[in-house]
Order: structure tokens, then sequence, then C-alpha cells
């Protein structure tokens, strides 16, 4: 069985201290409140949905996508934690839709309203119907969820940001930069809160993710062998977004704090890891038909074949950051935590504009990348978009 502790010298939460020491705080917010958490069926909103459940909340309703994974939460919370005294529900529904307004128009009001749906890959920009679902999930959506939560006198909105969004150079980063700054438009009208990511590893569909698919395929591992990355566990996303929803100010950003528990590792470190913590020895190939042809003989003799080269695929981003220079950050507030103070939007007419003009292209039927990527820098000035014309799905 995994086990994410095998992978990184850490014992415990890297947020042990601060939920630790605000342990009472966090039940008693949770015991007199009610949840409404979106997305709650991928790997971080399941974290977030037992992070809640496990406080016993008045009231915990969950809405997803996928009625699958829906499925597999209830099963996991009932075999894990059992039940509560109050109200808990899944619902499988696309919050893009009538119906999840309709929804919201039945129920009571929400305390919390926790925004948990994302499409997160880079992968996801590589066409203008994939890119503009994107923009429709990680923006729009948002939006209309943050406009159906201040109409409902909800008392805080949460939506999770990526760490892809400081500095921007692809469009799921800068789609997710876009969402911050709607949510700060609305600050005057509900209090809010989000956070900037590390990886969350082995999270579903992510490259660690993969790592197990292809040992139960017996397929050859592949990897960067340029990139590093910080990485949390899938129980540590949830406590970082609990921590910024129930702690959080108006308009504060969370993010974990670089230190010693939390090093950045490559991927082709954790690759290397991986197949050794399975009882195999990786073995370099030189390309990935090499790695593909040779799987199964070295995998009997005990090798597990692997393939690293450098990343050559539009949008990935040589170094991971949390913030900005022009960002104010305070390192003093929390043990494990940074928290970015935002600062009210300028000019929040180009936001609207941007929504008018996404509609019109939507109905027109028709719009290239170019026209997309031509938006977002009309909302961000500085954004260092260059695509080198190679996507991930190019590669093995």
């Amino acid at each position: 069985m995994f086990d994410f502790s095998d992978f990184l010298d850490r014992d415990k939460s890297i947020f042990y201290e601060d939920i630790n020491e605000y342990t009472s705080v966090l039940s008693n917010k949770v015991q007199n409140s009610s949840f409404l958490v979106i997305g709650g069926a991928g790997s971080i909103g399941q974290a977030v949905v037992k992070q809640i459940f496990s406080r016993n909340p008045k009231k915990l309703h969950v809405i997803d996508i996928s009625e699958n994974n829906l499925a597999e939460l209830v099963r996991d919370i009932r075999s894990s934690f059992g039940y509560i005294q109050g109200e808990f529900k899944v619902f499988s529904l696309d919050i893009g839709s009538d119906i999840f307004s309709s929804f919201i128009d039945s129920q009571k009001t929400y305390d919390y309203v926790i925004n948990l749906s994302a499409l997160k890959h880079v992968r996801s920009e590589k066409d203008p119907f994939t890119l503009m679902r994107m923009i429709d999930v990680n923006i729009v959506n948002t939006f209309t969820s943050l406009q159906k939560a201040i109409e409902k006198g909800s008392r805080k909105y949460f939506s999770v940001s990526t760490d892809k969004a400081a500095n921007p150079i692809n469009m799921m980063g800068a789609s997710k930069k876009i969402m911050e700054l709607f949510l700060l438009n609305k600050s005057n009208e509900i209090e809010i809160s989000s956070t900037r990511f590390a990886n969350v590893a082995f999270s579903d569909g992510s490259l660690l993710y993969s790592f197990l698919n292809r040992f139960s395929k017996n397929q050859p591992l592949v990897a960067p062998n340029d990139i590093k990355r910080y990485f949390i566990s899938p129980e540590e996303s949830g406590e970082l977004c609990l921590l910024s929803c129930l702690l959080g100010n108006n308009k504060e950003l969370f993010f974990p704090k670089i230190s010693k528990n939390l090093p950045e590792i490559s991927f082709k470190e954790m690759a290397l890891l991986f197949v050794e913590k399975n009882g195999y020895k990786p073995i370099e190939c030189q390309s990935e038909e090499e790695a593909r042809l040779d799987a199964a003989k070295l995998i009997k003799e005990g090798f597990w074949p692997c393939f690293f080269s450098p990343s050559d695929t539009t949008g990935e981003k040589d170094l991971e950051e949390f913030y900005t220079k022009k960002e104010n950050v305070d390192f003093e507030l929390y043990n494990s935590i940074g928290v970015i103070k935002q600062k009210d939007v300028s000019n929040s007419e180009v936001l609207f504009i941007f929504l008018e003009k996404i509609k019109t292209l939507k109905d027109s039927g028709n719009w290239t990348k170019k026209q997309l990527v031509a938006l977002f820098k009309e909302v961000l000035n500085d954004f260092d978009y260059y695509d080198k014309g190679k996507y991930l799905d190019s590669k093995m």
C-alpha cells in the first residue's frame, strides 16, 4: 500500500503546529456552521470534505460533476469516520448548469461556500475548445457561484488557486490569476480567501499519480529531468484549505512556507525513489521507444525502465513560486503558512469586459486560441505567454 511518508522525510503534517494551535477555533467554527463544497470529489476536494466532516458540521453538502467519485467519497467517509449529527449529502451536479442555480435557490444559506473545482492541467490549453472549458470552469463558474453566495447571504467564499498564478506563464495559471481578481472585486460584498498550493503528491491526474498506473500496467516511468517542485500530501492540502477558509481574513491568500520540512524535489528523484520503494532497480533508457520495447524483459529481471528528458512543452514553469515581489506577504502570522495581503482591484471594468468578450466568442460558436490569449493579456498586462507548439500529449 502506498504511503506518502515513504517519500518525504517528515512523520507529521507540515501544518501540524498551526492545526494544533487553532484546533479549538477550527472545531467550534465547523460545529456551528453549514458548508457547501463545490468540486468536493477530486483529490483536494475529498481531503477538504474529510477535514470538515471529522469536526462534526451542522450541515455539509458536497457537489461534483463526477458521480463515481462522489460514490467513492461517501464510501470512504462512512468507512473511516462513520456518521455525524448534522446533515451530510452529496449531489452530482455541473455548477455551470441551470440546474445548479435552481439547486442553490432551493437551499437555505450556507455559511461557507468552498469552491475546489478546476481544470488544473497545463495540457488543457492545447486546443481552443478545451481551453474555453478551462475558462468556464476556472473563471466563469467561479464568478457565477460567487454571485450566488452573495445573493444568499453566505458568510465566506473560498476558492482554491494555484502556485502557477504567481507570475503565470501558462493559460491555466493565468486563468486562476484572473479568478483571484474576480474574488477581490467582490470582497466588499462577501468575505473571500484563497490558497496557492505546492504540488499535491499523487493527486488524481498528476504525474506522480501516473506512476501508480504505470506500475499496475507494467509500463515504463517517464518524467522531466530538469524540473523541481514542492510536494504536499492530499491530507495537507485539505488542512491548508481549511485554515485559509476558517482563519483567513478578507482578501488573504495562504501558501505553504518553504522550509526544511518542504524541500524542493525533482520529478526524476521522485520517480527513482518510487521504483526503489516498490522493490525494483531503476534503469534509465535513452528513448521512449527503448523504454517501451524493453519493459517486459526488464521488469521480469527486477528492473524498471525509466526515461527522463528535458521539459520542452508549452507552459512548463522552470521554478515553483507562491508569491511575487509586488505582493505584500506576511510570514509572521503562522508557523508554517505565509499570507499574501491582497489589494483591491484597481480596474474592475476590464474584468467584466473580459466576461462579455468570452460570452460573445462562445455565442459565435467560433474562436481561436490566439483570440483567447489576447483576451487574457488585456486583463493581465504582464502575462508572458510563449506557445512552443508542443504539448504534453505529444509525449509518453
